[in-house]
């Protein structure tokens, strides 16, 4: 019990010591005070928890649906509002997963987590730490008026509030933020692999779905931030979700796992349209890196139909961008070449190009997009601090849907030249003759008989072995009104394939023999 005690008093007790943190703000907050709200729910469309304890080997007892413990950083009302330090965000991860303790059990755990997470910082520095005031007052009274909204997405196994004085420094410049923990599939541990990231990635649409619910969130202004490993969920959910307007990238592994990249299928740049801000450490040396991260295998290097700013710290270390654990959090040892006060005025400038960046594109100010243009030597930046580089969108990208717009505009008996422009820009661009075939079908069963017979006609074109696109193709004509056309179609595909017997039949109903 004596350890409890202390443990308590080293997250409550006032500092006796002159110590003083070791991160400091650069950037003033914006027009709003910042409210947080914590919300404990459960995703109850997807599981978590087994049957059994994998440790203990006991049955679970209790919800089994997964936990998302939800932060949520908005825009409130001044002087409303319980003060916050960052020993209150640091306490939340002893139970982000596990909601079910009652209050006098919880407060126990909390004081020997919290502890934890400071032992490798002198006891003077660790309570300057942990009674340092954050900018949120918890329960704030919410500001009227909607908001953009930024998900945030941890980096792995990160906790919600790992960059809590990011995410309350937007929501001061008008923004409601909403993060959840970085856990795997089925345990608080979360895994390297395709199933860890997609867990992040269901994280990420469940947040998007509950601020639908909110009534300050403007959710046709949409962004997605993420860290290292949340930085892949991002591109992730944008490249699934086209109402991501926006990807903030802090150093994320979108960059460093090609092969997850790989195994997606479906996180390709043609996908991936939202424009994207990514903020990466000083470059390894070559003799540290690893063999597979390299421009042919990156995937930023392949982007070609969204705006990407790349900016890079050289101060930051991977590390680095979590403020809470990279710089609040981090034992004076681990400093390496940069000091304290360099990191945070670093960070200070994280968090300009991050706001400079959303205000661009989720509220269309230009200002901040002559910003983003502007070279750092003019942006009041130290020259040894950053360096930036822009690549804008080529245009649209050549996706099913633009194939469809285009044609729509162009004219669907234009199909095949169509095809081939989109084909010249994208060797990628496929459509196969189950999808025509099919694409085709719901036309004519829609009536648009002559948009059926152009997308029929380029099944045909590319497949000109297949009897079935033939039939296909005989049976858009004759719907059309196209009966000599109709003929010569049913008559190829009998050529292609004599016991076609829909065919025969088809060319006696037309009154031609076979």
């Amino acid at each position: 019990m004596r350890i409890v005690f202390l443990l308590l008093a080293l997250l409550g007790a006032p500092s006796m010591s002159t110590a003083q943190s070791n991160f400091s703000r650069h950037n003033p907050p914006g027009p709003n005070a910042v409210g947080l709200r914590i919300v404990e729910q459960y995703d109850f469309s997807r599981g978590y928890r087994g049957e059994t304890d994998v440790e203990t080997g006991k049955p679970i007892a209790g919800e089994r649906a997964r936990p998302v413990q939800t932060l949520v950083w908005y825009p409130a009302a001044k002087g409303s509002g319980q003060g916050l330090t960052v020993g209150d965000y640091v306490k939340l991860g002893v139970t982000a997963d596990d909601f079910d303790h009652p209050p006098a059990e919880r407060a126990t755990m909390q004081a020997k987590f919290v502890a934890a997470q400071v032992a490798m910082l002198s006891p003077e520095r660790a309570r300057a730490e942990l009674a340092a005031p954050m900018l949120a007052r918890r329960d704030a009274t919410p500001a009227s008026g909607k908001f953009p909204v930024v998900i945030y997405a941890p980096s792995f196994n990160a906790e919600a509030y790992e960059n809590a004085d990011l995410c309350e420094y937007l929501a001061s410049q008008g923004y409601l933020v909403i993060a959840s923990p970085s856990f795997g599939q089925a345990s608080r541990g979360m895994t390297t692999d395709l199933e860890g990231v997609e867990a992040q990635v269901g994280d990420i649409e469940f947040l998007i779905g509950y601020a639908h619910g909110l009534p300050q969130a403007d959710m046709s202004r949409l962004a997605v931030a993420g860290y290292s490993w949340g930085g892949l969920a991002n591109a992730m959910a944008a490249a699934k979700d086209s109402r991501i307007r926006a990807l903030v990238t802090l150093d994320g592994s979108v960059r460093y796992w090609p092969n997850i990249v790989k195994q997606s299928q479906y996180l390709t740049p043609a996908r991936v349209t939202a424009p994207m801000l990514y903020i990466a450490a000083a470059p390894k040396l070559v003799e540290d890196t690893a063999a597979d991260v390299n421009r042919d295998q990156s995937f930023l290097a392949k982007m070609k139909y969204a705006d990407l700013y790349k900016v890079t710290m050289y101060p930051y270390v991977h590390a680095n961008f979590s403020a809470m654990f990279g710089q609040r959090l981090l034992p004076d040892s681990r400093y390496g070449a940069y000091d304290k006060d360099e990191l945070s005025v670093a960070n200070g400038w994280v968090e300009t190009y991050v706001r400079r960046f959303l205000d661009a594109y989720l509220k269309g100010d230009a200002a901040s997009r002559t910003f983003l243009d502007t070279p750092v030597a003019k942006t009041g930046a130290p020259r040894h601090l950053l360096a930036a580089d822009v690549t804008k969108s080529t245009g649209a990208p050549p996706t099913r849907a633009a194939f469809a717009a285009e044609l729509n505009r162009a004219g669907f008996d234009k199909a095949l030249a169509t095809y081939q422009a989109f084909k010249s820009r994208d060797p990628d661009f496929a459509i196969d003759e189950t999808e025509l075939n099919r694409w085709g079908y719901q036309r004519l069963a829609a009536g648009d008989t002559s948009m059926a017979a152009g997308v029929l006609k380029l099944a045909a074109d590319l497949h000109p072995d297949s009897w079935n696109a033939f039939d296909s193709l005989g049976e858009a004509y004759a719907a059309n009104g196209e009966k000599a056309l109709a003929i010569a179609a049913y008559r190829r595909s009998l050529v292609l394939n004599p016991g076609n017997g829909n065919g025969a039949a088809q060319l006696k109903a037309l009154g031609a023999a076979p």
